[in-house]
């Protein structure tokens, strides 16, 4: 795969064949507590093989066919037969229906997690618990309160936790990072990002399998923790549509929008969160299709989020400081001066290569290096919008407290 691509490029990404071949080649994986050093493979599980399952696990597999990327995929486990059967043909992989399992295997090293959100945190959790490495899709949990927990426990148990925001492994974000930090644009005010879509089917109305059953998927293993419901193939294939399991638009996209805006401003818990917006147009579902956030944080900077899912013309992403602003054009960013405050021409920058987010996950497998979007980055994002959920659905004000790190409204 490309090194940089975006998480739709990603998600189109299709690559063909099934288990690797000429595996005999590599060295074996160390046992359970140890690191793999550079040459040692890794053996990866995969938990969750539907729609962005199936993508990471068809890179895997393209990568364990390339000895130079020494891996193997050892396991995948889903709870819906017609996945597994996928899962298994794809990779060849022993499989498995109970993730628990497959975290017991010794010879594992790390999980890719794709799973419906409200299951993001139990599973990172337990693999953390079993000395495993994780990367998890975003969002990183379903609550903040749960991505108190995630960071809390890789932080003490020393484990590698990446969060799939695959924009947070472009360079152009780690160069605005740097040139905030020099001072280019002055006091950073306020910024703006927002990601907006529009289809005839409406988003997330993914395609319900005619044959899906409580015979073949495992509805109380889907359900977990969220409240009980009668069996309903409409919950688990277009899950996030419905509070139970997602935060919609917040947790799904501005995810990624604030996440690596937060690269490039710095990390920090929100002090303020409030939202608005409505369903207006996709009347099939409990989640907004049209969503507004804006987030106050303690450094008296203000990020504004736009989006809706009926109409596709959103927002350029700008960070706008007193004496400068930073504009962002694909591969890009542009300073253009306040002429009050400099008198310098517009500048343009380009980014340059960067390890893509599956090669830097592993890479820090093997150094113990921070990963690009790690568990401290996850949990300040999840913390902002999951408070973005709670202000849009008890139509309040959320107040945070970054020092203590606890709601206060």
């Amino acid at each position: 795969m490309a090194k940089h691509l975006t998480r739709r490029q990603f998600l189109g990404h299709s690559v063909t064949g099934a288990a690797a071949v000429g595996l005999g080649m590599l060295t074996g994986s160390p046992a359970i507590g140890q690191i793999p050093r550079a040459g040692e493979r890794i053996n990866f599980g995969v938990i969750g093989c539907g729609g962005m399952g199936t993508n990471h696990l068809r890179d895997l597999i393209h990568r364990q066919r390339d000895l130079r990327q020494p891996l193997r995929v050892v396991g995948v486990c889903d709870i819906y037969e017609p996945r597994k059967l996928r899962a298994k043909e794809i990779s060849g992989a022993e499989v498995y229906h109970d993730y628990r399992k497959l975290l017991e295997r010794r010879d594992l090293d790390a999980v890719v997690i794709a799973t419906p959100d409200h299951w993001h945190a139990r599973m990172t959790l337990d693999a953390i618990d079993a000395g495993k490495d994780v990367y998890v899709e975003k969002p990183m949990t379903h609550t903040w309160e749960e991505a108190r927990e995630v960071a809390r426990a890789a932080r003490e148990k020393g484990r590698i936790v990446q969060v799939g925001v695959q924009s947070t492994s472009q360079d152009i974000w780690w160069k605005a990072r740097d040139l905030i930090r020099q001072g280019r644009l002055g006091k950073v005010l306020w910024s703006q990002t927002g990601i907006c879509r529009n289809s005839r089917e409406g988003e997330w109305n993914y395609p319900v399998d005619d044959g899906a059953s409580p015979d073949n998927l495992d509805w109380k293993a889907f359900l977990g923790s969220a409240p009980k419901r009668p069996f309903d193939p409409e919950r688990f294939f277009r899950w996030r549509k419905y509070w139970d399991y997602s935060g919609g638009i917040a947790t799904d996209l501005f995810y990624h929008q604030l996440g690596h805006l937060l690269v490039a401003l710095g990390p920090e818990f929100p002090r303020r969160v409030t939202a608005s917006g409505g369903v207006y147009i996709q009347k099939d579902r409990e989640v907004p299709d049209t969503f507004f956030m804006t987030v106050d944080y303690p450094s008296e900077h203000t990020v504004v989020l736009v989006s809706s899912m009926a109409n596709k013309q959103c927002v350029p992403e700008i960070i706008r400081g007193q004496e400068a602003t930073m504009f962002f054009e694909g591969s890009r960013l542009i300073i253009r001066p306040e002429t009050e405050f400099r008198q310098e021409q517009e500048e343009t920058i380009s980014e340059e290569p960067r390890p893509g987010h599956m090669d830097n996950f592993m890479d820090c497998i093997r150094t113990r290096k921070t990963p690009h979007c790690d568990a401290e980055l996850g949990y300040r994002t999840m913390t902002a919008v999951a408070l973005g959920v709670l202000a849009y659905r008890r139509n309040r004000v959320m107040v945070f407290d970054p020092e203590r790190e606890r709601l206060l409204t």
